[in-house]
């Protein structure tokens, strides 16, 4: 049977858990030069918690005219292009369709403009807003020198750093209001136009990245994440090679190609990331869970990671221990979704596969009596996400079941049967 019969991933670029979230791209004309304009492009991630991670964001699009890029700052162009036809200085890229990226920390401050030079690294508008913000200054030359002949730019694309993201057409907008320093005057831009880019899981990765495993203290079963859950061994066309943990000079196989394919580490499922969801314990009035995060990527390390998770008992967490966290309500009143993140400087980096390739933390739930109960496999969470990607879950009647009172009557009942026979065997003997 194929994967796609197996487990079925939504392929659509509409989140159900973040329905309005996108990157908006914001085109500011502030002023114009003999031959063109001067514009300050500003990225604005909306989405709750999916980020660009290293090594970043790259921008392109299509020219509309004849457009040169004379200069820039906060940001560069990955090609300069043809540029023969100019005598002098020649400009800074004569591409039709530039790609620019996001200029390193501790770049020189006379070429910095706010919120430039991270790497191309976006935060997520609910982990961390300050550094959901990414810009770059553009000088345009051979471009008209007011609104009604400047043309706006083609074909968007954003890659993150991979593919993942559509991005819609240049719309023209209000021109965007900034207000001064001393906030006592305003000032807008001479021109404005947005574009909106919308990520598709399906569009970035052939197969899912992580999957989910369960287990309980009232069940000896640990339900593993299914099989083939990111692909199948031995098929690397879809989840890239894979090692096993015990394999002689380990350290001299993952550093012998450079490049960002995952290499896995060999298990039945092939994801890079499991997240494992252990009830751990149970109170008069609270009940535990432990959740485990463990990453079987020898090639990559997951900076400001976070997981999102959607259980009825998250509207009363009473305590979180180690990680972070943050309640999202995309059904409004509805509050059964909440963003997990870890301490800064203590759990925020999750190493490569390894020893020290995992992070974990327990929460403490508040049970509500007329909804609580670990039967039918209500204890278990109804989706996970890691980094923005939906986590493949066990089908339901393979979660850890609840012995009755009925099951243990009928076992109980067994046995004293059982015990009955071999005492009357015995004596026969005797």
């Amino acid at each position: 049977m194929l994967y796609e019969d197996l487990h079925y991933v939504p392929t659509y670029a509409y989140d159900p858990l973040d329905p309005n979230g996108n990157i908006t791209i914001k085109w500011d004309i502030i002023s114009w030069t003999p031959d063109g304009y001067v514009a300050v492009v500003t990225m604005n991630n909306f989405q709750q918690y999916r980020h660009i991670a290293s090594p970043g964001w790259s921008l392109g699009w299509t020219w509309a005219k004849k457009e040169v890029i004379w200069s820039m700052m906060g940001g560069q162009t990955t090609e300069q292009g043809d540029c023969s036809k100019f005598k002098g200085t020649p400009p800074h890229c004569c591409k039709k369709d530039p790609t620019v990226v996001d200029l390193l920390p501790g770049t020189p401050y006379n070429m910095q403009i706010a919120n430039c030079c991270k790497g191309g690294v976006l935060s997520s508008f609910a982990q961390d807003p300050a550094n959901s913000v990414s810009s770059f200054q553009v000088s345009v030359g051979r471009a008209g020198t007011t609104n009604k002949t400047v043309k706006v730019p083609k074909n968007f694309t954003l890659k993150a750093p991979g593919p993942g993201y559509t991005c819609s057409p240049a719309k023209i907008v209000k021109p965007t209001l900034f207000i001064q320093a001393d906030k006592r005057r305003v000032t807008q831009a001479l021109m404005t136009w947005n574009v909106t880019c919308t990520y598709s899981q399906f569009l970035a990765q052939k197969t899912p990245t992580c999957c989910v495993s369960l287990s309980s203290f009232y069940n000896d079963t640990i339900v593993p994440c299914p099989t083939c859950a990111c692909g199948c061994q031995g098929n690397s066309s879809q989840t890239g090679a894979c090692v096993n943990g015990n394999t002689p000079h380990l350290a001299s196989v993952v550093s012998g190609q450079h490049n960002f394919a995952p290499l896995v580490q060999c298990t039945s499922h092939m994801c890079p990331v499991r997240i494992h969801w252990h009830v751990k314990l149970n109170y008069k009035e609270y009940w535990r869970v432990k959740v485990t995060i463990t990453n079987f990527n020898y090639r990559m390390n997951f900076s400001d990671w976070n997981m999102v998770v959607q259980h009825p008992n998250l509207d009363n967490v009473t305590q979180l221990f180690s990680f972070n966290y943050k309640s999202l309500t995309p059904y409004g009143t509805i509050n059964d979704t909440a963003m997990l993140w870890g301490f800064k400087f203590y759990n925020d980096f999750l190493n490569q596969a390894g020893p020290d390739g995992n992070v974990q933390s327990e929460i403490l739930f508040r049970k509500d009596k007329s909804t609580f109960t670990f039967d039918k496999g209500w204890a278990f969470p109804r989706r996970i996400y890691f980094n923005g990607d939906n986590c493949v879950m066990p089908p339901p009647d393979a979660y850890p079941w609840l012995p009755n009172a009925g099951s243990q009557q009928q076992a109980s009942l067994l046995a004293l049967v059982m015990s009955s026979l071999v005492a009357l065997v015995f004596y026969a003997y005797v």
